[in-house]
């Protein structure tokens, strides 16, 4: 009986264990997440490149894709901005070094003078590199507001 206790609590501690780990990379990513939704409404272009991979591929949702040069001048040209953004029903799923991220999009915008509203599916791929996440691509496609 004593074997099978001890059992029961070695595993209920394995268990328990896992969750506070799994909960603590999730974390990780929901940070970076973060940092780019905050980095995408200030338009910092040192926030940007901080977050972004060199090799990022973004996607938007009218089929345009940029590598991270583009993405970030195309945010601190003020040709796009994001006045508010939310971010709703977030999953987030953590392979060794990649996150795979998929979240609705709300925002409000000032695209070159001309106010908006974007409602989007949005899918990141984050990629940890030396220590720390970065946006690796993105794809976002529209749903109707």
């Amino acid at each position: 009986m004593r074997k099978i206790v001890g059992l029961l609590i070695i595993a209920s501690q394995l268990l328990l264990g896992n969750g506070v780990n799994g909960q603590a990379k999730n974390n990780s990513i929901e940070q970076a997440v973060q940092q780019l939704r905050e980095a995408l409404l200030s338009g910092n272009e040192s926030k940007l490149r901080t977050i972004s991979s060199s090799h990022l591929t973004y996607g938007h949702s009218n089929g345009l894709i940029e590598n991270q040069d583009a993405f970030v001048a195309t945010l601190i040209s003020g040709k796009s901005v994001f006045v508010t953004m939310d971010l709703t029903d977030q999953t987030i799923d953590q392979i060794d070094n990649t996150a795979i991220v998929r979240h609705t999009l709300y925002a409000k915008t000032n695209n070159d003078g001309v106010l908006g509203e974007v409602k989007l599916k949005v899918l990141l791929i984050f990629q940890k590199d030396k220590g720390s996440w970065k946006l690796l691509a993105r794809q976002a496609v529209k749903i109707p507001i």
